[in-house]
């Protein structure tokens, strides 16, 4: 069934297309004969009840040189789309908030949003694995240094970072008797002025950090270990890191079956899970990524079989 699909984004022109996941779902959508919006977070409004964009047509291309082709903006009604991806890169800033509040009026309209915008809300990325204390390893979310000196001086060694960063930006390791300590504490909390997390340091950091993605709560079958350059502190690809592909272990499996439920009754239909040797460290819904990664490795078609989830969503709506 055709299928009209709205994309919020950074501009496509920006992105590195041998590696970046919406362009593989726009790919995998176009694929299935859907009709392609291309649409910025700046060009989205509400006015008299409806919620509208500027968008334009997109064609996509397999390609590293030429990968897109859009034409002339119209004005749509968002809540007339099908489905909307929500992909836009954080930072998760109030202008991030405000486009959420739009998208849910879109939702009510009767738009499928992916994923659902009260939930990018609600779903802090790296406060939400408190909600599963059985997986995560040891840590304390605060903005008052003291409480994690004294968490620093529990555990001797850890990692601290700011609870709205993404791509490894802002992410310290504090040993014991590091001299640098109150100097970082003074960075990550503006000086008692933003929150962060403090986690208990993971040395099985050096065989990867995990990136495990759920489709509707279902696993993929294999993750990418992200693994840190030589005297990097920080695996994100964004730092510098290697990767390689592993199977899932029964562990990891065991993780994902605590915390999918609570995606799905949340409406997280593409999640990424960051593990870190038996731990979840992080869980990523604003706009996970290494779809394409994985799909080199093991020839697989991810995106693909999250366009025909979303698309047995919509036929089980009835539309």
């Amino acid at each position: 069934m055709s299928r009209t699909i709205g994309v919020v984004m950074d501009p496509i022109a920006t992105i590195k297309p041998y590696k970046d996941s919406t362009l593989a779902m726009m790919l995998a959508a176009q694929d299935r004969g859907w009709r392609l919006l291309h649409i910025l977070q700046q060009d989205i409004a509400w006015r008299d009840g409806r919620v509208i964009a500027r968008a334009q047509q997109a064609t996509v291309h397999d390609s590293n040189e030429h990968w897109y082709e859009l034409a002339a903006a119209e004005e749509i009604d968002l809540g007339d789309l099908d489905v909307i991806l929500m992909r836009k890169d954080p930072p998760f800033d109030m202008e991030y908030i405000y486009t959420t509040y739009m998208l849910e009026a879109a939702e009510e309209a009767g738009a499928l949003v992916v994923n659902r915008p009260a939930s990018l809300r609600d779903v802090n990325e790296k406060f939400f694995t408190t909600r599963f204390p059985d997986c995560a390893p040891p840590q304390i979310v605060t903005r008052d240094p003291a409480r994690i000196k004294a968490f620093l001086a529990e555990h001797g060694d850890i990692v601290v970072k700011p609870l709205d960063g993404m791509g490894g930006a802002s992410i310290f390791r504090i040993g014991q008797g590091d001299l640098n300590t109150n100097v970082i504490l003074e960075t990550v909390l503006d000086r008692g002025r933003k929150t962060a997390v403090a986690q208990r340091f993971l040395p099985e950091f050096k065989q990867g950090d995990k990136r495990i993605l759920l489709i509707d709560g279902e696993p993929v079958p294999y993750a990418l270990a992200r693994i840190p350059a030589a005297g990097e502190a920080r695996a994100n690809l964004a730092a510098g890191g290697s990767w390689e592909g592993v199977a899932l272990s029964e562990h990891d499996r065991w993780i994902c079956d605590q915390v999918a439920p609570e995606l799905k009754r949340r409406g997280l239909i593409f999640v990424g899970l960051d593990v870190i040797g038996d731990y979840l460290t992080e869980i990523n819904v604003t706009s996970p990524t290494c779809i394409r990664e994985l799909d080199q490795l093991y020839d697989l078609d991810i995106a693909g079989d999250l366009m025909d989830c979303i698309d047995a969503k919509l036929s089980a709506a009835g539309r």
